[in-house]
């Protein structure tokens, strides 16, 4: 049994980046906006996590910022060396490749922000998705 398990519902703090290593492997870093809280005591965390492969590819597709989602995975940590020759530590949620996130927002939703994308971007083709052509 894993005891390192993390579940977290927020929203995007900006657009998905999709890269790709040397070897091809596709990976995104993103954070996700966590609230807690009501009222005057509301406050936001802000959590970074990683996600790889085919995983990174449907969220860098079918999200972007501001986007509702919920994610699994387990808490990570890395140490590097900054520019100025500082030791750091980064803690951040791996998440799981397989059903490790789920799409939150409403077809409204996405279909509104869609359409003002649109109206700022009107030289980019847009392509009709059906929810039958998602792979989840």
């Amino acid at each position: 049994m894993n005891t390192n398990v993390v579940v977290l519902t927020g929203r995007l703090t900006k657009d998905v980046e999709l890269k790709y290593t040397q070897s091809g492997k596709a990976v995104t870093n993103f954070t996700l906006a966590v609230d807690d809280g009501f009222g005057d005591k509301k406050k936001a965390y802000f959590f970074n996590c990683v996600l790889w492969e085919k995983g990174a590819e449907t969220l860098a597709n079918y999200t972007h910022k501001g986007s509702k989602i919920a994610v699994t995975g387990k808490l990570s940590s890395r140490n590097y060396e900054a520019n100025d020759g500082s030791k750091r530590t980064v803690v951040e949620v791996q998440v799981n490749q397989f059903g490790g996130f789920e799409l939150l927002d409403s077809k409204k939703d996405n279909d509104q922000r869609s359409a003002q994308n649109n109206l700022y971007r009107p030289d980019e083709r847009t392509v009709d998705v059906s929810d039958d052509d998602l792979p989840f």
